[in-house]
Order: C-alpha cells, then sequence, then structure tokens
C-alpha cells in the first residue's frame, strides 16, 4: 500500500530514525522536507558523484550498490545519503529504486537544520548507521576496519 508524503511529520513519526523526537521536532523537521517520487530503475545517488541531499523511504524499495554489485536493500523506514553530507565526500553507493518509490528528502542546509532541531534524539542513531556502513564497506574491500581497530 503506497503512503502519502502529504502528511510528513506522521510519516517521519513511523520512521526508527526520528522515533523518539517529540512532536515539535518531527513538526519542524517535516517543514524542511521536501516529497520526491521516483519510478523502478531511477538512480537516485550515484557512487563517486558529490552528494547533495538525504533521503528518507516513506514507501517501496531501492537497491544499493558498490562497484556494480548489489550490497543491499533499502525499505520503508530507510534513509540513504548522510555520508557525503556529514563529511563533505563524495557518494559511496549507488542506489537505484526497485519499483516505485516515496521518499522524503532534506538537501545539504536543510539536513544540518534538522540535526540542530533533533541532535539529542538523531544523532546517536545516525552515527550507528553511519558505523555499520562503514564497517561493511570497509569488509566488502578487505581493508578490515578503519584505524586497524
Amino acid at each position: 500500500m503506497t503512503q502519502s508524503t502529504s502528511d510528513p511529520a506522521g510519516l517521519l513519526r513511523g520512521i526508527p530514525l526520528f522515533a523518539d523526537c517529540d512532536d515539535g521536532e518531527l513538526a519542524q523537521i517535516a517543514a524542511l522536507t521536501r516529497p520526491r517520487h521516483a519510478d523502478d530503475g531511477t538512480v537516485l545517488v550515484t557512487e563517486g558523484e558529490p552528494g547533495t541531499d538525504f533521503y528518507v523511504i516513506v514507501d517501496g524499495r531501492a537497491a544499493v550498490s558498490v562497484g556494480g554489485e548489489v550490497v543491499a536493500d533499502l525499505e520503508s523506514g530507510s534513509f540513504f545519503g548522510e555520508m557525503a553530507l556529514l563529511d563533505g565526500g563524495e557518494r559511496v553507493a549507488t542506489v537505484t529504486a526497485v519499483g516505485p518509490l516515496e521518499l522524503l528528502t532534506l538537501a545539504r542546509d536543510d539536513f544540518n537544520r534538522m540535526l540542530e532541531v533533533a541532535m539529542p534524539a538523531v544523532a546517536p542513531k545516525l552515527l550507528n548507521v553511519v558505523g555499520r556502513r562503514v564497517r561493511d564497506q570497509e569488509r566488502r574491500e578487505g581493508r578490515g576496519t578503519p584505524f586497524g581497530i
């Protein structure tokens, strides 16, 4: 069942990343988001390109590939695009819609505002996911963990 992006605060409430946000924080974050629809096969971000947006999947699925190899599937409630916004680097993966996809997006400045608004509620979950993704990438490349730890 396709969810509408007409109530961003309600949608964000159901996303694990934002589960600890209060109603005021959700309203502020929702005001920063833009809805986006993607058709099957749409490439949302491309490995090696600069990152400009953060994405939250409202409904649908996306495939994550690195070096042309699919390494993960993302579903409703998942997010992506945070790494390039956090460190200013290039995208580390390509993300492609698998079927129709409904998203909420935040541009770089809005992503930073979101972190200011909801830092205590969002930061620990965001950092947990980023850490897990970095470790997974290091394992795929056979380099072990960063800094030899």
